[in-house]
């Protein structure tokens, strides 16, 4: 496969990477003549198996596949900005700020001629899809592709099987802040062992603001939904009953679709052509 090594900048004026590989077919065209793929916690554009995998039925259906960073890549990094490097990586990012990459991102694709885009994110890159279009308008994307986002949920949090480690992970965040120690880093062991600073772990695992249950009905955006059969009963709180729980939160609102793929874990190993033909099977709704 070959691809394009391509930058863009953002709004607030960082510079990320990404790669961009063209069609090698359009006998079959897609209702997206371009998808986006947004990496998880700490990945890249350039890592995963998952994506390479899907990134062929795509390009072989017609539709160009830009792999992107977000200004959460990596564990710990350093990004170029006009006013030299800033930390950046899993460690000190804020969610929020998502909405800027994927606009810078969007701007990109307009820029090279098209006019049709999907956003599809695994794990936290499926939540900042679902949050970007909850709260922007983002008027080149036609659907939203959402593969196995958590729940976020301080509550749940609180009150699921493995509080105290949760306790543990927030106490030692809030007490770095205290201290004005915003960007110090801790060892949390909650949701999984990491290296974070205090307010990033905050930002992300110390409220409702990235539950996807709380904003899922502000989509208006055709959007799919899935999950693997096995991160649904292994995965704990931030996985248990998930589709159901965004089925009814959404009501008889937009066309939203949870599909489950049998037999497969959060990152769908040996299961990429299910997921592949899942989203495939999924994409027509764009059109009805």
């Amino acid at each position: 496969m070959f691809v394009e090594l391509v930058r863009t900048k953002t709004s607030d004026g960082l510079r990320l990477d990404g790669s961009l590989a063209l069609p090698t077919s359009d006998a079959v065209p897609l209702p997206v003549d371009a998808v986006i793929l947004l990496h998880g916690v700490g990945g890249s554009f350039f890592g995963g198996s998952m994506f390479d995998a899907l990134s062929i039925p795509f390009l072989e259906r017609g539709a160009a596949v830009l792999r992107v960073n977000t200004r959460g890549y990596g564990s710990i990094n350093m990004i170029a900005t006009d006013g030299g490097p800033t930390r950046g990586g899993a460690a000190f990012e804020t969610v929020d700020h998502c909405r800027h990459d994927i606009n810078a991102w969007l701007q990109f694709l307009v820029a090279h001629g098209f006019r049709r885009i999907g956003l599809l994110g695994h794990s936290l890159g499926a939540i900042k899809a679902v949050y970007a279009a909850a709260h922007e308008t983002l008027e080149e994307v036609v659907c939203i592709i959402a593969a196995s986002p958590p729940r976020l949920s301080c509550s749940a949090f609180q009150n699921g099987p493995r509080s105290a480690d949760y306790f543990k992970s927030m106490s030692a965040a809030k007490q770095l802040m205290k201290e004005g120690r915003p960007e110090a880093l801790i060892t949390a062991k909650f949701p999984f062992p990491l290296m974070i600073s205090a307010a990033g772990y905050i930002d992300k695992y110390g409220d409702e603001r990235y539950n996807i249950l709380k904003f899922v009905d502000q989509i208006c955006l055709p959007t799919l939904f899935t999950y693997g059969s096995i991160e649904l009963e292994q995965g704990g709180i931030a996985f248990a009953g998930l589709p159901d729980a965004i089925r009814g939160a959404l009501a008889d609102h937009a066309p939203v679709d949870c599909r489950t793929i049998p037999d497969a874990d959060h990152f769908y190993s040996g299961k990429y052509d299910e997921l592949g033909r899942a989203i495939l099977d999924w994409l027509p709704v764009i059109e009805a």
